[in-house]
């Protein structure tokens, strides 16, 4: 497990956005709630990632699927981010956080998202992830390793929050880990683009950029950074992409020391909940 520097503990992690913007669960999953067969207090929830100003993205109400496409073992999604904004945010669910371990997630540029991080400094999140990275987005300037290093220190300079920075491979983490050592208290990842996954084969959402690969598809890709975080620094790793119950045990041998929860919510939204129950009695 991570304990935190407020003494908050996370084992068990939602992806970004898993579980929505408050970490309760998205209106569809709620008669798993009712049923018992999804339970978000098991978890420490990463909310979907909000940016200072609205944001339309690719998603559209009309046609959800336009821009998730569901694989085998996995998704293709190219959501882009798409959000409400930080206002939204704070007066709709930072102001009614209650008992949901809520971590919170935000993107942008370093001056936007020291903004966010400052207000959010009233609202009892037990951590504040900075998304380092959106494969869903075209802002390759926000890959810039000086960029996301002047996002974390931005971040820390005015946050009351532990923060978590959600790194992709497609960062150079030689560079960026040394020098965010001190302020970051661990790390995440990201879903890798289409491209790094499939380079000789066209997304079936080419149109909007490529998209981003979640899942146990997306292991060989999300393990392998995760194993080379593990190796190069003591900032402790969420291992990610857990699909089946096994991926548990695999990330923690591999030195993870939490794992997290991502697609597999989207394709079968009551195995992480079963995986807790299960892990819990096997300790």
């Amino acid at each position: 497990m991570i304990t935190l520097s407020n003494g908050h503990v996370l084992k068990y992690v939602t992806a970004s956005g898993a579980l929505g913007y408050d970490g309760k669960g998205w209106p569809w999953e709620k008669p798993l709630k009712w049923i018992g067969l999804l339970n978000p207090l098991l978890f420490a929830n990463v909310m979907k990632t909000i940016t200072l100003k609205p944001r339309q993205g690719n998603f559209n109400r009309c046609n959800p699927f336009g821009c998730i496409r569901p694989m085998r073992n996995g998704t293709v999604n190219s959501v882009g981010l798409t959000n409400p904004g930080f206002g939204w945010w704070a007066e709709n669910i930072g102001s009614k956080i209650g008992s949901i371990p809520l971590i919170g997630s935000i993107f942008g540029e370093p001056e936007e998202l020291k903004t966010m991080a400052q207000a959010m400094n009233k609202f009892p999140i037990i951590a504040l992830e900075v998304n380092a990275s959106c494969p869903n987005t075209q802002e390759d300037n926000l890959l810039n390793t000086g960029k996301v290093i002047e996002s974390v220190k931005a971040v820390k300079s005015v946050s009351r929050h532990p923060i978590l920075l959600k790194l992709s491979v497609v960062h150079d983490i030689e560079e960026i880990v040394p020098a965010v050592e001190g302020m970051a208290e661990a790390f995440d990842i990201n879903a890798p683009p289409w491209h790094i996954v499939f380079p000789n084969i066209e997304s079936p959402l080419a149109k909007l950029g490529g998209g981003g690969v979640s899942g146990k598809i997306a292991q060989p890709f999300t393990w392998a950074l995760a194993k080379k975080l593990i190796e190069i620094t003591n900032v402790p790793v969420i291992g990610p992409s857990v699909w089946d119950f096994e991926d548990i045990e695999k990330l923690r041998e591999m030195g993870a020391k939490a794992v997290s929860f991502g697609s597999v919510f989207m394709c079968h939204p009551w195995r992480p909940t079963l995986y807790v129950r299960r892990d819990k009695k096997t300790l």
